[in-house]
């Protein structure tokens, strides 16, 4: 395997191109198989869910069959994210389709391709294949071959198969954007490459081979689908609630920011961010959930890069701590105290945008607000006070 051949703090611009445009026949069900759920949630939803709050994916392309707008929609209700982009007839096509319709757009330096049917990549996984894309190389998650091969015609074994040097091969597969994009234009009239690693050999871009994981399975038949629910049944997840608050002061100033969304006032929160008081309450909340510190560990005041920063940074980055560690954020309540702004008329466009960043459906978001009856400095008016509670499923092994 090779070591990371690029760093993360370089911060190259990455899309992912989601494929799920097959019909999975083989998966059973009545729906195709990106369709179907396991547990309460469905395939695609899960896939998406990774790379939409994985912190180093700048853009997601779904590619989808036409006929599927509707379940789509459905899969990704609580997803923000790009229109999904009319899949072709096969694998190859609906990926080339993809990669053009980022072409169309703000090109990115890194283009991971990954197959909707495997729903329980890990972020660590995505890291890896990040880490190991350069200008020259693409990057692939595999496994080492354990099982004994052997080459049969019908049911007559010809021989066995050397395993040494062999490896079962995952997605999500990286590349430089530009030279996959010209290796699947030039392949465009071939049907023989079951993979993007083998368009990027065809087209002589070298690609190197990073740690995959077991868990990261490809759905393909109902016994796979049997098998990961049963999984999902037996898995015990304990409830963990984690508290925030926060408190800024008022300032001269034209607007502000609650919960995600920028508000006309006659002054603003002052703060080394953007001072949005619900949000740093709620980003709290989760870290408490899983005891990892404070927004003040993760985003110090004394760093210049978080000053003016958006508070929904924060927000993503304490959800995907919480997704890294395998949890599930189930509900959040956030409670804003001031005399003004009055909230009402921004709640709904509030539980919006907090849903929207958790990736949560808006129906787990509670948002209230109160006046402390002139009493204190929010009575008085110098600045807002806000408290938040979230609850999150955690695995019963999870830190």
């Amino acid at each position: 395997m090779a070591e990371p051949a690029l760093n993360a703090t370089d911060a190259p611009r990455v899309a992912a191109v989601i494929v799920a445009a097959g019909r999975g026949i083989r998966a059973g069900g009545g729906l195709p198989k990106q369709y179907r759920t396991i547990g309460d949630r469905m395939v695609l939803s899960r896939a998406v869910a990774v790379f939409a709050h994985h912190p180093r994916i700048d853009t997601i392309r779904v590619v989808i069959h036409p006929d599927d707008r509707l379940l789509y929609e459905a899969a990704v209700a609580a997803i923000d994210l790009p229109d999904p982009v009319p899949g072709g007839a096969t694998r190859q096509e609906s990926v080339r389709a993809g990669l053009e319709a980022l072409a169309a757009g703000t090109p990115p330096e890194i283009v991971l391709i990954h197959d909707a049917a495997r729903c329980f990549v890990s972020a660590a996984v995505i890291d890896r294949v990040i880490d190991a894309v350069d200008a020259t190389h693409g990057a692939v998650p595999a496994l080492p071959v354990s099982d004994t091969l052997k080459r049969a015609d019908g049911d007559l074994v010809h021989g066995t198969v050397a395993r040494a040097g062999l490896y079962r091969a995952q997605t999500p597969q990286g590349f430089p954007f530009a030279a996959i994009l010209a290796a699947h234009r030039a392949v465009a009239t071939r049907d023989d490459l079951t993979d993007d690693a083998a368009v990027a050999e065809a087209a002589g871009l070298a690609v190197r081979l990073v740690a995959g994981a077991e868990e990261n399975i490809k759905l393909t038949t109902e016994a796979d689908f049997a098998r990961l629910t049963r999984r999902e049944e037996a898995t015990a997840r304990e409830t963990r609630t984690g508290f925030g608050f926060d408190v800024h002061r008022f300032v001269p100033g034209d607007h502000l920011w609650l919960c995600g969304v920028r508000i006309t006032h006659s002054a603003t929160l002052k703060g080394h961010s953007d001072a949005d008081v619900a949000l740093h309450a709620l980003t709290d909340a989760l870290l408490g959930a899983i005891a990892d510190g404070d927004i003040g560990d993760h985003f110090p005041p004394s760093d210049p890069e978080w000053r003016g920063a958006p508070s929904h940074r924060f927000l993503a980055h304490a959800a995907h701590l919480v997704r890294a560690r395998g949890g599930e954020i189930t509900h959040c309540d956030v409670t804003i105290l001031c005399e003004a702004p009055k909230i009402g008329p921004h709640r709904a466009a509030m539980r919006t945008r907090i849903a929207g960043i958790l990736g949560i459906a808006v129906a787990r978001v509670s948002l209230k607000a109160t006046t402390t009856e002139g009493l204190g400095f929010t009575g008085r008016g110098e600045g807002i006070a806000a408290q938040a509670v979230a609850t999150v499923l955690l695995p019963g092994d999870a830190p």
